[in-house]
């Protein structure tokens, strides 16, 4: 149930894709629905987490490092996952009728559901690892939303900030979660949560909190990393009151208070965390009153008060935990009602500027009076749900918790700051719905339509339903989410209305009555029209932000470019060979390198003169490489072919089939390639050379004899150690016996190895889309100059070239017989074949089958040129990637549903008619999946070669397809 739970907006998400751009009723109800049959999975769940009952969901994933995809809910993410997915019921039939038609609905409904998605990832996560995963995931989509109309530069400023802000707090998070399982010895939440008193008299605690503390406060935008929240008012209305109210900022709270049993009770806890809330309390609620912006004026009350939850977690009280989950609730109801009522002031006027807006109440009632109950919950007024969590708050803020400064002042900033809720509340009341009637809109006001307005109207009703019968409404789920995070330490607490004259009311009623005064005190000023507020410029977080972020990217990264950095390809080889070299002396000279002694049986005479030609063949490859490209590339596959007869003859088969597949394909490659780079300088005289160049060779030689003679060291220490108790003599014992192969290369890759080998696919395929999307903008160097081979193919495929005649193909340059080379195609597809059924057993494999395949299209575009090959063969490349990779992801997670870890893979024989035992293993699927992907990325990468090796430098001359056309 929690998988369906947590996959089912990820699924929508994609489905939602696919639905036109003109059905925005369509696409709003199906996501909709998938938000309510989220909903209604997360009420039907409630019995099982009462009385502190817990889910749970795992799936092994790597077991040995203790990282499982582990879903778990207790009552407190249940109560969390009720929130996320009630208000996003509401939030999409909101957005329903904000979006206009001209926006592109599908991807917001797309974005919105995956957004969703993570969060409830998030809040179910059941393992450290994992929650971190689904962490970064919000801050992804957040980033899309924010930006969703990135045309819009305000919106691309303001997706860039949180995300950098966001992202590196969860970063910094991920690090304190490791270390918080290098001390608890697992990653498991239930261990984890189990190990309180482990955790904070470890060495590590402090290390610990302050890296947890900056991924939870710059998510939940706390003071000093609170300006970016503002910036993410350019997303669409909707997107702020979901990120507002139920997602997002509420992940760094909801991780405080996750983590509260575990970290809370210390003086550092109470320092820093105290201190960061007391500040953005304050500072938020100052903000906010001279705020111009609807939508900035909301962005700053909630700054303050996620502020006042975090105060709350802060004091170690477990009755302060009780407020800070009940303030939780109350938040999310008035503050979605407050955006979502913002919008339609928008939507109905066409402007959010207080300055332009007053006397609303006469054109939209219902609205202003839905909007003033909201505002007055949110100012702390009786009879609402915000006067009840901010009552409690005053409550335990005058307790005594430590004796100490921040504990004596905690009451006072309270009070000040719920004075500042009051004005900045009454503010949004007074100027939007009372004065005189607007003038100048843009749009002449009214009520919006029906649907629109009955999120607020539901979210209304809960604030006044809480605010006047709590016990009997939010109670019992209050109660079933605080047992989940205390336990045993569950305080009894009461939610009565009427607690009779004591501190807290006094401090209530000091509150509202400052906060009318001061409204009207500062009526006069705030109409004048200033932005921002008078005092604490220097606290504007984006300043600060854009200093650091000049000095950074601009200063140091421009300095340090023009030491350091170069755009030539060999330097920047150089500095990678260099440092390589360096760190893998230095633990060899700080420790000793001892090799056994040299023992020379005697020098094959065959062998040594391979290795001559081999030799012979790179130093006469990197003589030549500036002067006569297409000798260099012939004597590099010399070398190359050198190379394969060495595996072949120190009996590694399989390296020596990939090496020579390999070699075929990247020399042709490269030779389409040539034609882009600057002509070749002319060979000097010896004589001629600098004394600079020559320095400059032999610091070159010597850096490569040192990074050649360093792996021959080590290969040969490698290879003169004794097999027992090695990683070899651990693959070769168990290949057979658990990986149901004989070759054991093969089994390693694909079995032992499997995640690994998922792993660089995914790269491959990141790295062939990169390469094909840098070759659709590339144009041949200017001063390029083609070798004779490249201007014939040249002119062969330019309709308006002199030298054109019918031949169009390579091969006829070549006086090859284009049919020889065609009736190549099924020989290739033949060995492609072999290959890969033998791999698990013999030499081969899918990545060999793979790049076999390859030189079969590769043959095919030599001999019948690009026209030729994409009018007969359909060729879709990214198709192969895509199912490449998924087949090899499915195989993993294929093996969860018989109850292993991901990418367990299965071998037996199989009795098959007349040829009898045949060995099967679930690998072999895996090795598809490579195959594949292997295939596709290669012929992606020969596709954007080829065209553009054709492509004639007259802007009139173009190939038969396009790229991207025959990519797709």
């Amino acid at each position: 149930m929690l998988t369906i739970f947590l996959l089912a907006p990820f699924g929508g998400s994609l489905l939602v894709l696919f639905f036109p751009s003109d059905q925005r009723g369509a696409t709003a109800w199906f996501a909709g629905a998938i938000a309510l049959v989220c909903f209604l999975l997360a009420a039907g769940l409630y019995p099982f987490v009462t009385a502190g009952g817990v889910l749970r969901f795992e799936l092994d994933w790597i077991p040995e490092l203790g990282l499982n995809l582990t879903l778990r809910m207790d009552g407190f993410s249940w109560l969390f996952s009720t929130l996320i997915t009630a208000i996003g019921v509401l939030v999409v039939l909101y957005a329903r009728y904000y979006m206009v038609a001209e926006d592109p609905v599908p991807r917001f409904f797309a974005l919105f559901l995956a957004f969703m998605g993570s969060m409830l990832g998030v809040v179910l996560s059941g393992n450290l690892i994992l929650l971190a995963v689904f962490w970064e995931l919000t801050s992804i989509m957040s980033f899309l939303l924010i930006g969703y109309w990135h045309h819009n530069a305000h919106a691309r400023d303001g997706a860039r900030i949180a995300l950098t802000m966001t992202g590196m707090g969860g970063l910094s998070m991920l690090i304190g979660l490791l270390l918080i399982g290098r001390v608890v010895g697992s990653y498991e939440l239930d261990a984890v949560l189990a190990s309180g008193n482990a955790i904070r008299n470890d060495p590590l605690y402090l290390p610990i909190l302050i890296l947890i503390l900056f991924g939870a406060l710059t998510k939940s935008a706390q003071f000093p990393f609170h300006f970016w929240l503002p910036h993410a008012m350019a997303a669409p209305t909707p997107v702020s009151a979901y990120l507002h109210s139920a997602t997002m900022v509420k992940a760094g709270v909801f991780l405080l208070a996750r983590l509260w049993p575990v970290m809370a009770g210390t003086e550092a806890w109470f320092w820093i965390v105290g201190l960061a809330g007391l500040s953005t309390l304050l500072l938020g609620a100052y903000f906010a009153i001279f705020q111009q912006d609807l939508k900035g004026l909301l962005a700053y009350s909630t700054i303050s008060h996620l502020g006042l939850i975090t105060v709350l977690l802060s004091l170690g009280s477990p009755l302060a935990a009780v407020a800070a989950v009940f303030h939780i609730v109350n938040h999310a109801t008035f503050k979605a009602s407050l955006f979502m009522a913002a919008g339609i002031i928008d939507h109905e006027t066409g402007t959010r500027d207080m300055r332009r807006l007053s006397g609303l109440f006469h054109y939209m009632p219902i609205t202003a009076t839905l909007a003033m109950v909201a505002s007055a919950a949110m100012a702390g007024v009786p009879l609402l749900n915000g006067f009840l969590s901010k009552e409690m708050f005053f409550a335990e803020a005058i307790e005594t918790h430590l004796v100490n400064t921040l504990d004596t002042v905690t009451p006072y900033v309270a009070t000040i700051a719920g004075m500042f809720a009051v004005t900045y509340s009454l503010r949004f009341i007074h100027s939007v719905f009372f004065g005189a009637p607007p003038a100048d809109l843009p749009k002449k006001p009214h009520e919006p339509p029906r649907w629109m307005r009955a999120p607020i109207e539901f979210l209304v009703l809960a604030c006044l339903v809480v605010g006047i019968l709590p016990g009997r409404t939010i109670g019992p789920f209050l109660d079933t989410a605080v047992v989940s995070i205390l336990g045993d330490r569950t305080p009894d607490y009461s939610l009565a209305v009427w607690h009779g004259w004591n501190v807290p009311l006094i401090m209530s009623f000091v509150a509202l009555s400052g906060g009318v005064g001061l409204y009207f005190l500062m009526r006069s000023y705030l109409a004048t029209g200033i932005e921002g507020p008078p005092v604490f410029r220097l606290l504007e977080g984006q300043r600060i932000f854009e200093r650091v972020l000049v000095t950074l990217s601009w200063k140091w990264a421009r300095s340090l470019e023009q030491r350091l950095g170069t755009r030539r390809l060999q330097p920047q080889i150089l500095l990678l060979v260099f440092l390589a070299v360096s760190a893998a002396a230095t633990p060899l000279f700080l420790r000793g390198f001892e090799l056994p002694s040299l023992v020379i049986r005697g020098v094959d005479p065959a062998f040594a003169l391979l290795w001559a030609i081999g030799i012979a063949c790179a130093v006469g490859a990197a003589y030549q490489a500036k002067f006569h490209r297409l000798f260099a590339l012939v004597l590099l596959g010399g070398a190359g072919l050198v190379t394969c007869i060495t595996f072949a003859w120190l009996s590694a088969p399989d390296l020596a089939v990939t090496q020579l597949l390999v070699e075929i394909v990247t020399t042709v490659l490269i030779l389409l390639g040539l034609r882009w780079l600057p002509k070749p300088v002319q060979k000097p005289e010896p004589e001629d050379i600098p004394f600079r160049i020559r320095f400059r060779r032999l610091r070159d030689l010597l850096l490569a004899l040192a990074a050649g003679g360093g792996m021959t060291l080590i290969a040969y220490r490698v290879m003169t150690q004794p097999a027992s108790g090695t990683v070899a003599s651990y693959f070769l014992e168990r290949a057979y016996s658990e990986g149901g192969g004989t070759n054991v290369v093969n089994v390693i890759l694909v079995d032992f190895r499997g995640f690994d080998t998922l792993g660089e696919i995914a790269v491959l395929c990141i790295v062939a889309l990169t390469v094909f999307a840098l070759l659709l903008r590339f144009r041949p160097h200017p001063d390029s100059q083609d070798i004779p081979l490249q201007q014939r193919v040249q002119n062969a495929f330019d309709d308006d070239h002199p030298d054109r005649n019918a031949g169009d193909s390579i091969a006829e340059y070549l006086h090859i017989p284009s049919a020889i080379m065609r009736w190549m195609f099924p020989v290739t597809g033949m060995l492609a074949a072999y290959l890969f059924l033998r791999g698990h057993d013999l030499p081969g494999g899918g990545f060999a089958a793979g790049i076999a395949m390859s030189i079969g299209f590769l043959l095919q575009y030599m001999s019948g040129g690009t026209r030729w090959v994409e009018e007969r063969l359909r060729i879709h490349p990214l198709r192969w990637m895509s199912l490449g990779l998924l087949v090899a992801a499915a195989t993993g997670i294929g093996s969860w549903l018989f109850g292993h870890p991901f990418l367990t893979s299965h071998s037996q024989y199989a009795t098959l008619p007349i040829i009898g035992k045949v060995p099967l293993a679930s690998a072999i699927l895996f090795d598809l999946g490579v195959f594949s992907l292997v295939l596709g990325a290669t012929v992606l990468i020969l596709i954007a070669l080829a065209h553009q090796s054709v492509r004639a430098p007259r802007a009139h001359a173009r190939p038969a397809r396009t790229e991207r056309e025959a990519a797709q």
